[in-house]
């Protein structure tokens, strides 16, 4: 018997609903779902019996999600949500009502947040709330209703941060919850993973496997439009843990994981304070920690500060370029040019830190011929790794609002914005670009980027030099090797 599932819910095998942009990803990707092993902490230390269950990472589909659910018997189950699978997160919240009446259902995650009135109309009876933004405090406020009386429309109004149907069948936004500020309240996140996940089955391939994925910090100050945690999760406000506290769960990590080959620091940006970013490393060669982690980092860092984290066990950034036009790195809010992306890359190259770069086409205003100048750049900047995708404009985002007030977005439903086997679709369009061209010059990128001779030798001898990264290669290999050339079905 069980007091919750916290449910990451079924859809396709091996879909990444917890990344920024969920899908299934050309690489093999798949992120741990960070956030809900957040929730499922905060839960258990305050005494509730909770099944933690991440469906695709399991492989389970839903008539098993149900069929766990039964056995378990909660009174409150907690579903995650993205756009792309909203209709079937939805889908599963109604097979778990019907499989167990009296169960309250609530949804949380982006998409919940940025559509919470539409989706607790698409189901009547099915979803009966959503916790929007961070929800940690909100559904562990909410499982404390329903424990202690009934989920009366009048009780749940007392609830901030929750949306419902109230009595006479209109949604109910009871106010925002205000975003917490320490977060060393937070118990650790680890030690869920090891009770309820198996790290196996999770990969990036921006860290060697097994792999874990812990957070030093929420939010971002910086004002890109399109990254979707700070405007529907976090918030634009850095808040942070204590260095200690993080550290204390990196020593529990690698005191119980055996071989555990790297720490994926999954903060929304970890630089964004470089005098904590330089303590944070300087804590880590103080405390003897020795472990291989990569992060998340903006492309402004100095050499210095590259060196230390090189030197602190930091092997792998992943750094958002995005483009080399001016006008679209202005239209995105970059706040950052290409010269001084050309100094970082060339820090951390001397650093001896490994860049993936990220680059993303169809912004307005992009062309055929800026995008093709884009792909130049980033063969020029030669980062160890690279991806190439379409802008992805999710709700609650300033880069959707503005291309659904333009008319440039080009999906009918949900769902377009994964292709029919899961991986990314194009949604898109611009003045000059329709998807199915910036989806093309998608797969130019790769095929030039990636079968150049000179990076599949280089590849090659890592891989022969290294076994975790010869493990990284191939995991990522096998899966994007067919995708590159094949290319996308457009």
């Amino acid at each position: 018997m069980v007091d919750i599932l916290v449910l990451n819910p079924p859809f396709l095998p091996k879909f990444s609903r917890p990344q920024r942009s969920p899908a299934v990803t050309k690489s093999g990707t798949l992120y741990f779902p960070l956030f809900l092993a957040q929730l499922v902490a905060v839960l258990e230390a305050d005494g509730y019996r909770v099944d933690f269950c991440d469906a695709p990472a399991a492989g389970l589909d839903l008539p098993a999600v149900v069929d766990r659910a039964v056995a378990g018997k909660p009174f409150l189950a907690v579903l995650d949500t993205s756009t792309p699978s909203i209709d079937a997160d939805i889908e599963a919240a109604a097979a778990l009502v019907q499989a167990l009446p009296g169960l309250f259902t609530v949804l949380v995650g982006p998409h919940a947040t940025a559509r919470a009135g539409e989706v607790l109309a698409m189901a009547p009876g099915a979803v009966l709330a959503v916790a929007r933004r961070e929800y940690e405090a909100t559904v562990l406020e909410l499982a404390r209703l329903i424990a202690s009386g009934p989920a009366t429309p009048a009780r749940l109004a007392t609830v901030a941060g929750l949306s419902f149907v109230g009595e006479d069948g209109t949604v109910v936004h009871n106010p925002d919850r205000p975003y917490l500020d320490d977060l060393d309240a937070l118990p650790p996140v680890a030690p869920v993973y090891a009770r309820h996940l198996d790290i196996r089955h999770y990969f990036n391939p921006n860290a060697k496997p097994p792999m874990v994925t812990l957070a030093t910090s929420r939010g971002c100050p910086y004002r890109c439009s399109f990254c979707l945690h700070p405007q529907t999760l976090t918030g634009r406000a850095a808040r942070y843990r204590a260095i200690d506290n993080v550290l204390d769960e990196v020593a529990w990590c690698l005191d119980n994981f055996p071989g555990l080959r790297t720490i994926f620091f999954e903060d929304d940006t970890l630089t964004a304070d470089k005098a904590r970013c330089r303590e944070f490393c300087a804590a880590i060669m103080r405390r003897g920690l020795v472990f291989d982690w990569s992060a998340n980092a903006r492309a402004d860092l100095d050499a210095d500060l590259l060196a230390i984290m090189r030197r602190a066990g930091c092997r792998q950034v992943c750094t958002g370029f995005e483009s080399a036009d001016p006008a679209a790195l202005t239209s995105m809010k970059k706040g950052i040019g290409t010269e001084r992306m050309r100094r970082f890359r060339a820090d951390a190259a001397h650093a001896g830190i490994k860049v993936h770069g990220c680059f993303i086409f169809g912004f307005p205003g992009d062309t055929r011929e800026s995008i093709l100048a884009t792909i130049d750049f980033a063969l020029s900047l030669n980062p160890d790794t690279a991806q190439f995708y379409p802008v992805m404009v999710y709700p609650g985002t300033e880069a959707y609002a503005e291309y659904e007030a333009r008319g440039f977005i080009a999906a009918g439903r949900w769902r377009d914005w994964l292709t029919p086997e899961g991986l990314h679709g194009c949604v898109v369009r611009n003045e000059h670009l329709t998807p199915a061209e910036i989806v093309r010059l998608c797969d130019l990128a790769r095929r030039r980027f990636y079968l150049r001779p000179k990076f599949l030798a280089r590849r090659a001898a890592l891989s022969l030099l290294s076994p975790g990264e010869m493990a990284r290669t191939f995991r990522a290999g096998r899966v994007f090797l067919k995708h590159l050339v094949r290319g996308s079905r457009v």
